[in-house]
């Protein structure tokens, strides 16, 4: 199943694959999608939202919660 959050803070392509590794470290296998101009990031796998919080935040970006 995939979700969408918001995250803000990503301003460019490093930013991005930040975000990515520390959610797919948090979340082994998860396939993660990130619109950078939207600050959306979608994961498919098997996770829950306080790991990507989790993951998000020690990245140093900000986790905003679920997208609508």
């Amino acid at each position: 199943m995939a979700k969408t959050y918001r995250v803000s803070g990503m301003t460019c392509g490093g930013c991005a694959r930040s975000v990515e590794k520390a959610i797919q470290t948090s979340v082994p296998g998860a396939q993660v999608t990130i619109e950078l101009q939207s600050g959306r990031v979608t994961v498919e796998g098997a996770c829950s939202d306080d790991q990507i919080e989790r993951a998000v935040t020690e990245a140093g970006f900000d986790y905003e919660g679920v997208a609508s």
